[in-house]
């Protein structure tokens, strides 16, 4: 048995987990700051740092404590390198590797969005892959082609607004409240999904891109009127709302139902994973569920618990990478971006 220590702090949510074999998660522990950053309407990154500093250290100390386990039953420490924040992620790969060589421990360095990717494969009893994954979240919409746990390619990506903030920019328009994915959900659960005629952007037939700056504007103008800003909020009902609500999100939603069958057709693959923030949405989970079903497909939805950033993924994947004999250097910095990858 090999026993991972896995540590996420790459935006909003300090995450610790305990996680066996890359499956057996004995705890998973997660601290959000919602409550910090509602007042701005998004996160603030100076915030978020700050946040990490006070909470990661008693999260290291319960994780281990709900684990059962000691340091000295650890046999490697994981950490978010990237992307995200820097200032967050630095508070994470500094703890990390202060970890690996206090315990004398091996670190192992993960990618956010690779471990969003494979997330889904957590309480399978078998490997998925290959697969087409779809990471929807606050900072990413991408597609990937998984072949295995260490030769992910990149498919496509959002040339501007990621679906999760998409959402969020929604439900500020609306005056929802932050984070708007969840909420806008729920308010799209009462609403007719015909009531307005959103774009769905596709940016030509064989792009596996996304793009929906273009929807957000649309959802803007139709509350406020074109080219306004201001004024059209008061004039809606709450039953308007949860229709603006549905509208919307079925636009996203079509849009990533079908990009991700365009790249099931390009790589040939019989498998679909979902994970990422938005993979919680209820519609996307639906119509994706369907639409895989028609088509054959087999379908692995991440569990909603390891859907929104947390260490689980993060030592769940490093289990994958330090089985094929990956180790890190206390050299490793935290990166932004991620390039290509």
């Amino acid at each position: 048995m090999t026993t991972i220590l896995g540590i996420e702090t790459s935006c909003d949510e300090t995450s610790v987990a305990v996680v066996d074999d890359g499956r057996r998660v004995r705890c998973n522990l997660t601290a959000t700051q919602f409550d910090l950053h509602a007042k701005y309407g998004g996160v603030v990154p100076e915030i978020a740092s700050r946040a990490h500093i006070e909470k990661l250290d008693p999260l290291i100390e319960e994780a281990l404590a709900q684990a059962g386990t000691s340091p000295a039953d650890i046999d490697a420490v994981a950490v978010t390198q990237m992307p995200g924040l820097i200032g967050s992620l630095l508070i994470g790969v500094t703890a990390a590797k202060t970890l690996a060589w206090a315990w004398d421990k091996p670190l192992v360095a993960v990618n956010h969005i690779h471990a969003h990717a494979t997330s889904a494969s957590i309480e399978l009893p078998d490997d998925p892959w290959p697969a087409v994954a779809l990471v929807v979240s606050g900072g990413h919409t991408s597609l990937y082609h998984v072949r295995g746990y260490d030769d992910i390619s990149l498919l496509g990506a959002t040339i501007d607004d990621a679906a999760g903030e998409a959402f969020d920019k929604v439900a500020s328009i609306l005056k929802l409240g932050f984070p708007g994915g969840p909420i806008v959900d729920k308010r799209a659960a009462a609403g007719n999904p015909k009531s307005a005629s959103f774009p769905r952007t596709l940016l030509g037939d064989d792009s596996l891109d996304f793009s929906f700056s273009g929807l957000k504007t649309a959802v803007l103008y139709r509350v406020h009127g074109p080219g306004r800003t201001t004024g059209g909020l008061e004039k809606l009902g709450e039953q308007d709302v949860s229709d603006l609500c549905a509208a919307f999100s079925a636009a996203v939603v079509d849009v990533l139902v079908e990009k991700t069958m365009r790249a099931v057709a390009k790589t040939g693959v019989r498998t679909v994973v979902v994970g990422g923030g938005v993979a919680a949405n209820s519609m996307l989970r639906a119509r994706l569920s369907d639409r895989c079903q028609r088509n054959g497909l087999a379908l692995h939805l991440t569990p909603m618990r390891y859907c929104t950033d947390n260490g689980a993924m993060i030592a769940a994947l490093a289990y994958h990478l330090f089985a094929k004999g990956r180790r890190d250097g206390m050299e490793i910095s935290a990166r932004a971006t991620a390039g290509l990858s």
